[in-house]
């Protein structure tokens, strides 16, 4: 009789702990979280925000790097619904390829949201990112009136197929190609990476010998094509970021940068949690959460 009772009492035991795991009241909840890459201050603060409201409202969080490889957030992504964990937070490295993952997770069952950038197809519970397409039009006509509404100008864009270059991209361009007396001269990516945005402004200023302004999609290039102007000695270039990362804050103050679009990353990760977790308790939630944007000038 006394086996009988222990046994009984392990498998209630067993029983609250499954039942514990997969409740967001119960501190038990797991979610996953799938950055495109930790190689960024952008998304390593996003990822702090996200920490910060999984900590507050107790829920274990996953965090996955995907290095920028549509291969290895396919990996990442099956990892986590390997883990049926109660819901996965994903910033796609491509819009498409992105799809068939969400499509086995919510085969699966598991929530998806998307943060920062979107998905082109799959079940999406909600989307939490700044207007990027208002951020690039914002941009643009700063950009368009500190160079004195005409002159030539350089995009840099970021990673092909992301929801993030093409949406600033389409508001940049959608103010520029309005204007008659702005050119855009050059328009190449750079893959939201410093390094590459400071050779592939090398080689601009080489084939361009009048540059007036430039955008880039996001900090981290247009602080790189700043690194090749000052050392081909080209101080008469206007430059616009986007993101407001620390360094980028830095270089508007010391003048090397004229102005970044603010986005707020612990604000969408930190929405992003608590969005996921007011859907597991049954809320109501948007299926478009805007965060907003501010230029630091």
């Amino acid at each position: 009789m006394k086996r009988f009772f222990i046994q009984g009492l392990l498998l209630a035991l067993i029983s609250s702990v499954l039942f514990a795991a997969g409740d967001p009241e119960s501190g038990g909840a797991v979610y996953g979280l799938s950055l495109s890459t930790l190689n960024n201050p952008f998304f390593v603060t996003l990822k702090e925000g996200a920490e910060a409201k999984a900590a507050e409202v107790g829920v274990r969080l996953i965090v996955l790097d995907s290095q920028d490889d549509p291969a290895k957030e396919a990996v990442n992504m099956e990892d986590l619904i390997q883990q049926r964990v109660d819901a996965i937070l994903v910033n796609p490295t491509d819009a498409d390829a992105i799809v068939p993952s969400i499509m086995k997770a919510n085969a699966a069952e598991i929530p998806v949201l998307t943060i920062d950038r979107g998905a082109a197809g799959g079940e999406i519970v909600a989307h939490i990112a700044s207007d990027n397409v208002a951020g690039g039009e914002m941009a643009a006509e700063f950009l368009v009136e500190a160079i004195g509404g005409s002159g030539k100008v350089v995009e840099l864009e970021g990673i092909a197929g992301t929801s993030a270059a093409r949406d600033r991209g389409e508001g940049f361009n959608a103010v520029v190609g309005a204007i008659s007396g702005i050119e855009v001269v050059a328009r190449q990516t750079a893959n939201f990476n410093r390094a590459e945005g400071l050779s592939v402004f090398e080689n601009i200023l080489q084939a361009q010998p009048q540059i007036d302004g430039v955008f880039a999609h996001n900090d981290e290039m247009i602080l790189g094509a700043i690194e090749a102007a000052k050392a081909a000695g080209r101080t008469d270039i206007i430059f616009v970021g986007f993101d407001a990362v620390d360094d980028a804050i830095a270089a508007v103050q010391d003048g090397s940068l004229a102005a970044t679009v603010a986005q707020q990353p612990d604000v969408i990760g930190s929405l992003g949690v608590d969005t996921a977790y007011r859907h597991l308790m049954g809320e109501s939630v948007s299926a478009s959460i805007p965060v907003d944007l501010a230029l630091v000038k």
